[in-house]
């Protein structure tokens, strides 16, 4: 394929880690420079080592995306060092899934879902919106989820803030037709990026997978254990279970690499044999 991301300046938020971090290492070693943007700006400049260290252009940033100002210094930053922003990841997300019966232990986590990944994909649109239209051209990757396409049990506000980012991501790019791409990612489950780390009631797993939560833990307890059948780690077998992170920036990467007239706008992510329902 043509390497369309060599030269292309990109900036990606919760770049210290997980898939933000692979999204990092894999553009730059196409050529892209990027923007690592982190609330952890240690692990920002974690990234930015192993970028350059396998001779990428990179430079870290502190960033809490739920703050505008910040953001749009972010983007200022950006363009000073490399003259342009072609590219904006808003991949910083949290997971606080919980029933609304745990309401007096997720109030607070629910609000930071909020403005991280509501108010901090519309901050992140916002901050380099005025460039990308003085280029004329440029391209906005707003990472949502697959429990942004229903409602089920144990994920109201998470479900609703990735149906939120669905919803901006639409009205931008009706907006913005000939100036910016949008694009839409939804991914289904991937254990190893930490965001089940923010999973306040396990339970409020079950809504996912159809009420069938015993099968699912038990299927990836084998699967990290590795007694289970080897086809639930094979991405090459039709079975495989849980998306990998380094697959899933693989296809970010997909829709970065395009030509500027190309517009993939809204892109799925699954493991063939995963048991979500939504």
């Amino acid at each position: 394929m043509t390497n369309h991301v060599d030269g292309r300046t990109i900036v990606i938020t919760g770049a210290g880690g997980g898939f933000g971090r692979l999204v990092a290492q894999k553009t730059a070693a196409l050529g892209g420079r990027v923007a690592v943007a982190d609330i952890d700006l240690s692990a920002a400049d974690e990234t930015v080592g192993l970028v350059e260290a396998e001779g990428g252009a990179a430079f870290s940033a502190l960033v809490d995306v739920a703050d505008r100002t910040q953001m749009v210094d972010l983007a200022r930053e950006t363009v000073a060092r490399y003259g342009s922003i072609d590219v904006m990841v808003n991949n910083a997300g949290v997971m606080p899934l919980a029933m609304y019966a745990d309401h007096a232990q997720a109030a607070d986590a629910w609000d930071h879902c909020i403005d991280v990944n509501l108010k901090g994909v519309l901050n992140g649109i916002i901050a380099v919106h005025d460039q990308m239209i003085e280029q004329g051209r440029g391209q906005i990757v707003n990472i949502s989820s697959i429990y942004g396409n229903y409602p089920v049990t144990g994920a109201a506000v998470y479900g609703a803030t990735k149906a939120a980012v669905a919803f901006l991501s639409e009205a931008l790019r009706q907006e913005s037709v000939g100036k910016i791409k949008v694009t839409t990612i939804r991914p289904t489950g991937v254990p190893t990026t930490g965001l089940g780390g923010g999973v306040i009631n396990q339970a409020a797993i079950a809504g996912v997978v159809g009420g069938k939560l015993d099968d699912f833990m038990e299927t990836m307890v084998s699967m990290f254990s590795g007694e289970g059948p080897p086809h639930l780690t094979d991405a090459d077998d039709i079975g495989y279970f849980a998306l990998s992170a380094d697959l899933l920036a693989d296809s970010i990467i997909h829709v970065i690499n395009q030509p500027w007239g190309v517009s993939i706008s809204d892109l799925s992510v699954r493991a063939s044999g995963d048991s979500y329902v939504i």
